[in-house]
């Protein structure tokens, strides 16, 4: 999936420093305590302040961090700007903070915006019962039921505080950052309205989470919309820059090293995504399975109570968009749907 991509910056910086990829562009890396171990920041050379897209998840060991960035890493100049890509934690956590620490304004889609909302105001208790009978529906039973919903609102810990009010950015936006527009693009799928930035003066786009350049996006169905379709929205989302941005784009993903190959990595991410449909497809014409059973054929490594509630988000998702184009059909057997093709 990776052989066609080149990867101009190889050199990974040390946590807490900054690294030039391009003009007025540095790159920014941080822990995560996550399989997937990090997170990519990208920080704008903005007059005589800076900007900075996403925020690193909402932690002390990544305030810790910041402050440091904030004390050594700005040459003595300040903070005027967050663009948080969308809600998941990693990319938001930390905005609120930021705002209340420096006074930058906070830009963010408003799909976003109004997701992160909804679940910080989800009581504890709502979101436990929710998790449970949406994935026990799906097949997921036990212990490995009880530990998943038992996580409960997670997210709402490391998001806290959230931005004040931030100002809110659309698909065809242009922002100007020192003095040079960037444009807006917004990626479905992954998330409600995942923004993206494009720099036309050197080919440069800031991707987030909607394009990778080793690994998929997971595409989770949410318990508030349990029969939407990401794995087409994102999909699509992705055939749309592709067919809009140069095939020389510098890709500055979230996770991962810069690339090129947008055309490539696009193409790469639907063929696997129908691939993985085609799974589900045949395994559902051998007998009736539900999201669960659906592990197995998607995912052939040993998942923790994290990546256990990933998949079978994931496993939801690929079953829903078979079903939408007809695929597969679903029914519901002593309380467990079951789809079969």
């Amino acid at each position: 999936m990776t052989a066609s991509l080149s990867y101009p910056i190889p050199d990974v910086p040390p946590s807490g420093e900054r690294c030039r990829v391009a003009d007025g562009v540095y790159w920014l890396r941080f822990p995560l305590p996550f399989a997937l171990d990090h997170i990519n920041l990208w920080l704008l050379e903005d007059n005589e302040g800076w900007t900075v897209v996403d925020t690193g998840l909402g932690v002390r060991p990544s305030q810790k961090i910041w402050k440091g960035l904030l004390a050594d890493q700005l040459d003595g100049r300040p903070l005027k700007r967050v663009v948080v890509t969308h809600y998941h934690p990693d990319h938001l956590g930390l905005a609120g903070w930021l705002e209340q620490e420096t006074g930058a304004q906070v830009w963010i889609s408003r799909g976003e915006w109004a997701l992160a909302n909804t679940i910080c105001d989800s009581p504890e208790v709502d979101t436990i019962e929710r998790l449970r009978n949406f994935l026990g529906g799906h097949g997921l039973s036990g212990d490995d039921l009880d530990k998943v919903a038992g996580k409960g609102n997670g997210f709402r810990r490391v998001v806290q505080p959230l931005p004040s009010s931030p100002g809110f950015l659309s698909a065809g936006d242009a922002v100007t950052i020192n003095g040079e527009g960037w444009d807006v693009h917004v990626g479905c799928g992954h998330s409600p309205e995942h923004i993206c930035l494009y720099r036309e003066k050197d080919h440069l786009l800031i991707s987030g989470d909607q394009v990778l350049p080793t690994i998929s996006s997971n595409l989770n169905v949410r318990a508030a919309e349990p029969d939407m379709d990401p794995v087409t929205d994102f999909v699509d989302s992705l055939k749309a820059l592709r067919d809009n941005l140069p095939e020389d784009t510098l890709v500055l993903p979230a996770h991962g090293l810069p690339f090129r190959g947008l055309r490539a990595r696009v193409d790469a991410l639907a063929a696997h995504h129908e691939e993985q449909l085609e799974r589900v497809q045949a395994a559902c014409r051998e007998r009736p399975q539900s999201a669960f059973d659906m592990l197995p054929v998607l995912f052939d490594r040993k998942l923790d109570v994290q990546q256990l509630m990933f998949a079978m988000g994931e496993s939801i998702a690929h079953l829903n968009c078979l079903m939408q184009q007809g695929r597969v059909q679903r029914e519901q057997v002593d309380g467990i749907w079951r789809f079969r093709a």
